[in-house]
């Protein structure tokens, strides 16, 4: 699993199928399904729905959908992406 962009502690969990008990992790979130962890939840689904996103954070669609959208307009205003 070398390359995956995988934690060890992540590998770990998913090694052991234990959720992950490091609350302090700026990448644990509450979702026992992916072992409270966003990195296992990115390897394991890749691509999400706003609505997938929203359910692993504990908000709505909705509110991701504005996070992004603030996201991406302050990346366009750095050009960090093209205005395309």
């Amino acid at each position: 699993m070398k390359g995956n962009g995988l934690r060890r502690c992540s590998m770990e969990c998913m090694d052991k199928k234990k959720v992950c008990k490091q609350v302090d992790c700026r990448l644990w979130i509450e979702y026992k399904e992916d072992y409270n962890c966003c990195l296992i939840s990115i390897f394991e689904n890749g691509p999400m729905t706003l609505r997938q996103i929203g359910d692993r954070i504990g908000v709505s669609f909705a509110r991701v959908k504005q996070i992004e959208s603030e996201a991406l307009k302050k990346m366009k205003k750095h050009r960090l992406i093209s205005e395309c």
